[in-house]
């Protein structure tokens, strides 16, 4: 039986603004512009939500801007800063499923269909990303959850800002029903026009209508009106770009120098990311640790394999010899994170192991018992043996 898709669309709020406000105290709470001088033929970029306000936003001429708010902080942009962020956020979508379209440098659709068992359900799925991404990068995201990729684009704007709407099959045609008829894919002001004139305003008034009476009005763009406005969406999640690592990372509650306490979250990650691999069917070279310390200071080292892996104790061994190379000397240790990189595709799984390793046995035998009844359900004797109050780990 054909599953029902659970789609995601994430979309970071007033991205660029966003990120200088975060990173200059002073701007927090003013109407900010990223963009072009107002003195010139400048443009704007992206307007904070203090100046949404003012009736400023994208596209706008930074001088119109200025005119609506005579107290708007223009920053020249920083599209390095912006696009090294991306790259960040759209991996940490990747950690929940392979199926990642990115749609621009701050939003993305993610198809979790094929995720809930590992994850949970599509709305924890989408909590997670919001506190990770607010937890992570001091930043907010809203996200929409729907049937389609088209219901929960819709559904991330009516959450903003920092929000999250999940729209039931059952509950679609309600959803879109008040939403004006601009709120449509492919339909512009022309076409809005168009519709206006013949007594629609609405998508609820478009629900009502014959799709062959549409379909007369407007030619086969008609029809395809017609299916948008009854929630009906089939383009898929589509991802162009190849998977060129595998990573998971922890920010813990409290900063720490604890030797065991870090190994035994190496220990977590390592069985988080040899899952992921093995379910993808892949393998890796080159094995990384990331450290952030109590300054945010990021420190990165990696290590070579003589053969690619996805076991999850090699995983271990590995980044637990790069954790004991580096001298801490104390220093507390607030993330933690382990990605395998130089991937193959020579991890499929071996259904039938007549010379299997002991450690690819068992690597086998927890994701048997993980894919039916969930990643939380088993754990290695460390791990289930631990103190919960030494650690909050996530999700």
């Amino acid at each position: 039986m054909c599953r029902k898709r659970q789609i995601i669309h994430m979309d970071m709020d007033a991205f660029f603004a966003a990120v200088e406000q975060r990173d200059d105290p002073s701007l927090r709470g003013r109407p900010v512009v990223v963009g072009g001088s107002p003195d010139g033929r400048g443009v704007v970029a992206a307007a904070s939500y203090e100046a949404r306000r003012y009736g400023i936003h994208s596209a706008m001429p930074s001088a119109e801007a200025r005119r609506r708010c005579p107290d708007v902080v223009f920053i020249t942009p920083n599209h390095e800063k912006y696009r090294s962020l991306s790259v960040q956020i759209m991996a940490l979508l990747e950690e929940y499923t392979p199926q990642v379209e990115q749609l621009s440098i701050d939003e993305a659709f993610l198809d979790v269909t094929g995720s809930l068992r590992l994850h949970g359900s599509a709305h924890r799925i989408g909590e997670q990303i919001r506190r990770r991404i607010s937890d992570t990068f001091n930043l907010t995201a809203s996200v929409g959850i729907g049937p389609n990729k088209f219901v929960a684009k819709l559904a991330s704007e009516q959450a903003k800002p920092d929000g999250l709407l999940e729209v039931l099959p059952e509950k679609v045609l309600g959803f879109l029903a008040p939403l004006s008829v601009e709120a449509l894919w492919g339909v512009g002001e022309s076409t809005a026009r168009k519709l206006r004139r013949l007594g629609f305003s609405t998508i609820g008034q478009i629900q009502k209508c014959p799709a062959s009476e549409l379909v007369a009005q407007l030619g086969t763009h008609g029809q395809t009106i017609a299916k948008l406005a009854r929630g009906q969406d089939d383009s898929v999640v589509r991802t162009d770009r190849e998977r060129k690592s595998v990573s998971h990372e922890q920010t813990f509650p409290e900063d720490t120098a604890d030797a065991r306490f870090l190994r035994t979250r190496l220990l977590e990650l390592s069985e988080q990311v040899g899952h992921r691999l093995r379910t993808h069917q892949l393998k890796g070279e080159t094995v990384t640790l990331k450290l952030r310390f109590s300054d945010f200071r990021t420190l990165t080292r990696s290590t070579t394999l003589p053969q690619p892996t996805n076991s999850d104790q090699q995983i271990y061994r590995s980044t637990c010899a790069l954790l004991e190379a580096v001298r801490l000397a104390n220093r507390k240790i607030r993330l933690l994170g382990i990605a395998v990189s130089n991937l193959d595709r020579s991890g499929q799984p071996q259904l039938l192991s007549i010379a299997g390793s002991d450690e690819s046995d068992v690597d086998r035998a927890l994701d048997a018992v993980r894919e039916r009844f969930g990643i939380d359900s088993v754990r290695r004797a460390r791990l289930a043996d631990e103190d919960p109050t030494d650690s909050q780990p996530e999700d």
